[in-house]
């Protein structure tokens, strides 16, 4: 923190001179006296941190000049310092808003070292706040939130950028992986109520008997286990956001609580007959379709309106192009700096195996090819052979393929060995058959393998 400025604004020059000195003492302020209201006030222009005031000035009183620095600027706290013992005064001076009111007196030079000492560790706070918000509200920057330049995702940054001035819903839909809670943390944190909490709650993760009690909280006593009265997550994301993913799996009670609870703005705990009111910006998520599921009697229909707000959708990672390789270099990037590792690079062959797959599991997929790949790699370059796609979408695709049990049985092989290293008694035990049948099997048909071909 800069050092702080103090204008000690004093008509009496031995008074004045006297604090200055005794202020001085500490090398990080920088001390100034001003000899009426009027020459401080011309002087607002240098930004002061704080201001020493004199009730009693010869040309306007404390009441005066405190008005005219706040239309200046309101930020400046200002300290009175009166020879008057007047407790209705100090009241009204602090109603006007003065930091504080200390009387002329022998202790008013150590209670002003005090004053200004809590003033500077709650300004370095509030300064400390203020860059830690900046801060998060950098690292959840959408462009850092969600990496790509592909036309799909630049729509998806615009409709981004229209609910961050607002309090409305917002519905982010898009397959597993895409990274919708990410978006509800970059919505939040770029929005007015940053500063308050983000709740985040899986729908899907809570058994059905347990749900009202996590949204709405409890008494203590309401059911048996109920020890102690619990808040939900509806009053934890009170002035903030509470981000609801998979709400397309409530049952349809805790639809209709749900929907209470948004047209009411209040919530009730169980086991409790007292409403509460609460301040929560909702965001859901989903990866079904709830048009869908309100077509299939799955979903009501007046709490899809509710809840439709602006819907944000995130494109499956197959449909956006080179993003894929963008991708791939951050989280290579990432996982080498995290893990210490010189930096490496696709091959032109690796970032073309790359882009032909389709990712089922999307970007949280593709990041975990990723770091597979760059612990696979025994260089700095990531080659084809590097890269293993071992999911139950290949699987399917290789199944629905016309080939003989024998091209079935080799592509088995091929795929273990692969994706365990080439360590045949690995694959032995986990296809349940001798090892001796794997070594022939991979002699039988050219499967390539160390020392054996």
């Amino acid at each position: 923190m800069e050092a702080t400025k103090i204008f000690i604004v004093e008509d009496d020059p031995w008074y004045a001179e006297i604090i200055q000195y005794h202020l001085n003492l500490n090398p990080d302020n920088e001390v100034h006296i001003f000899k009426s209201g009027k020459e401080c006030l011309a002087n607002l222009h240098k930004k002061p941190t704080v201001i020493t005031l004199d009730f009693s000035l010869p040309d306007m009183n404390g009441n005066e000049i405190m008005r005219k620095i706040k239309e200046i600027n309101p930020d400046i706290p200002i300290i009175i310092i009166s020879g008057q013992d007047d407790i209705t005064t100090a009241i009204e001076l602090l109603k006007e808003g003065a930091y504080d009111y200390i009387v002329k007196d022998d202790d008013t030079k150590s209670r002003l070292w005090i004053t200004l000492k809590n003033l500077r560790d709650n300004l370095e706070l509030k300064e400390e706040n203020q860059q830690l918000r900046e801060e998060v509200k950098k690292k959840y920057s959408f462009s850092n939130i969600i990496i790509g330049k592909s036309d799909s995702i630049q729509d998806v940054f615009m409709v981004m950028d229209k609910t961050i001035d607002s309090n409305i819903t917002v519905s982010i839909t898009g397959e597993t992986g895409t990274g919708k809670e990410l978006v509800a943390k970059a919505i939040h944190y770029n929005s007015t109520r940053a500063k308050h909490a983000l709740v985040a709650f899986n729908v899907a993760a809570v058994p059905e008997d347990l749900l009202e009690s996590e949204l709405f909280g409890h008494e203590k006593g309401a059911f048996t286990g109920a020890n102690t009265r619990r808040i939900g997550k509806f009053e934890a994301a009170n002035k903030g956001t509470l981000f609801l993913d998979e709400v397309s799996e409530m049952n349809m009670n805790m639809q209709t609580k749900l929907l209470r609870v948004l047209q009411e703005r209040e919530i009730t705990r169980i086991g409790s007959n007292s409403n509460i009111k609460v301040d929560v910006r909702l965001i859901t998520a989903s990866h079904k379709n709830l048009v869908e599921e309100v077509k299939n009697g799955n979903f009501r229909q007046d709490l899809y309106y509710r809840l439709i707000g602006i819907p944000v959708h995130l494109p499956p990672l197959r449909e956006r192009g080179s993003d894929i390789i963008l991708l791939a270099n951050h989280f290579a990037d990432t996982f080498c700096k995290e893990n210490n590792r010189e930096m490496v690079q696709f091959s032109s062959e690796s970032r073309k195996k790359l882009l032909s797959y389709k990712y089922p599991g999307n970007v949280r997929e593709l990041k975990a090819i990723i770091e597979m790949a760059v612990i696979m790699s025994n260089s700095n370059e990531i080659k084809p052979e590097n890269i293993t796609f071992s999911t139950l979408d290949t699987l399917s695709e290789t199944f629905n393929q016309d080939m003989t049990l024998e091209e079935y049985n080799i592509m088995i092989i091929k795929h273990l060995l692969e994706r365990n290293n080439n360590n045949a008694i690995k694959v032995s035990k986990i296809l349940g058959i001798g090892k001796s049948t794997v070594y022939r099997m991979i002699k039988k048909h050219n499967i390539p393998y160390p020392g054996l071909n």
